[in-house]
């Protein structure tokens, strides 16, 4: 077996489900159009001390019709996402089906933020109202915080490592990162890493107590979230899935697979500072180690897709430890199009920017008419689409509790 530091990691597979598409077809065609999945939520006005009422549902997502009865019982809505989108992203990496799965050489590394907020509120009726009427055999599997990991393993039989990365906002980053790690290491050939999650009103309620969620575009839901900009009013939230497919590169070529990126450094650290609020000396350090776990010069950095959640203190922070690394290197931010989707949005922003570093573009960030001028000064893509040739990108996520992390791609030829 190599040793560590010289197995090499590619992504073979891909499948989402997202507000914006549930392929590249679908999602391309919505970023090149500039078109934002946020909306009013009139569904949220039963709550009249919420303030924020804009998000980025999936409106018309539905489990298959070939999962049993039994397995649709024991899935939430946030492991129903993510159990899809890994069986699409096995189905185009060409192993639906294939022993490797099954064999102890494939593991899985996926997050959420929680578990499905449905089956909290039956354990609730057991608290409030003394009942356990409410209460079955599924209902912490459907709650607890690594149903979207295990459900995965059960679903499509996987047999090795386990990572369960529920942390926010970095729950899909990690989910790559240690996926990453694992193959590098020696100890897994494939991985199934990415992160889900289902919207819930009390996400946005989270938000709008610390005064971090959108509230004053509740009429003009287009208008927001505004990452960077100077007249931003904080994040809105979203929904979805992510799931890529890491594989050991000879494994993959043994195979004849379709290689769609390399993966080829990952870092994580944490703040120690802070719950809520982000430090910009510890992403910055996150940073380098991601360019020093590459081996590579900052400068061959093309993209950066930045974390950028529209608020005052992530995003002054976010630039300047950007800048102080990579110099003004060309960034935007998915979440202007999708929301903040928590758990699901490290490994969709990821994979968005490699599938548009492969075709040779990126999407500009949507709302930002004025940057902050407390922004450090990147080249922020703005207003139309823009045409970058480049072989490395970088995504970086950053979550609550200070938990920083750092992805660097490569694009595969």
């Amino acid at each position: 077996m190599s040793a560590f530091g010289e197995r090499r990691v590619v992504i073979t597979g891909s499948g989402t489900v997202s507000a914006l598409g549930n392929d590249w077809a679908a999602v391309g065609e919505r970023l090149r159009a500039m078109r934002s999945a946020v909306r009013y939520m009139p569904e949220w006005e039963v709550y009249p001390e919420l303030k924020a009422r804009i998000a980025a549902p999936i409106d018309d997502f539905q489990l298959p019709g070939h999962y049993r009865a039994r397995e649709r019982r024991a899935l939430g809505r946030v492991a129903q996402m993510a159990v899809v989108a890994t069986e699409d992203a096995l189905q185009q990496a060409g192993l639906g089906g294939d022993p490797v799965i099954t064999g102890g050489r494939t593991g899985v590394a996926y997050g959420s933020a929680t578990g499905s907020s449905a089956a909290g509120m039956e354990f609730l009726s057991l608290l409030r109202d003394h009942s356990m009427e409410q209460v079955n055999t599924t209902t912490y599997t459907r709650m607890m915080s690594h149903t979207a990991a295990v459900n995965i393993g059960v679903k499509f039989g996987t047999r090795g490592r386990v990572y369960t990365t529920s942390s926010a906002c970095t729950a899909g980053s990690q989910g790559v990162g240690y996926a990453y790690e694992a193959i590098k290491a020696g100890v897994q050939d494939v991985m199934i890493a990415g992160g889900a999650e289902e919207l819930c009103p009390t996400q946005s309620a989270v938000f709008d107590v610390i005064l971090a969620a959108s509230r004053h575009h509740n009429d003009s839901p287009e208008c927001s979230p505004r990452p960077f900009d100077r007249d931003r009013d904080g994040l809105a939230l979203g929904e979805g899935a992510t799931t890529l497919i890491l594989e050991e590169l000879e494994h993959a070529r043994a195979r004849g697979a379709t290689v769609l990126a390399e993966v080829i450094g990952y870092a994580t650290n944490a703040d120690g500072a802070h719950l809520v609020r982000p430090q910009q000396a510890t992403q910055e350090t996150v940073i380098r180690l991601c360019l020093e776990d590459a081996g590579i010069d900052p400068r061959e950095v093309g993209y950066v897709s930045a974390h950028a959640t529209a608020t005052a203190n992530g995003d002054i922070a976010e630039s300047h430890a950007t800048a102080n690394v990579l110099g003004a290197v060309p960034v935007s931010a998915l979440k202007s199009y999708t929301g903040h989707s928590l758990g699901a949005c490290a490994a969709f922003e990821l994979w968005a920017s490699i599938m548009m570093m492969n075709e040779g573009w990126f999407a500009p960030t949507l709302n930002l008419d004025n940057v902050d001028p407390q922004c450090a000064e990147l080249d922020y893509i703005r207003g139309e689409c823009r045409a970058i040739e480049t072989d490395v990108i970088m995504s970086n996520n950053f979550a609550f509790g200070g938990i920083n992390t750092s992805l660097l791609v490569r694009r595969w030829s």
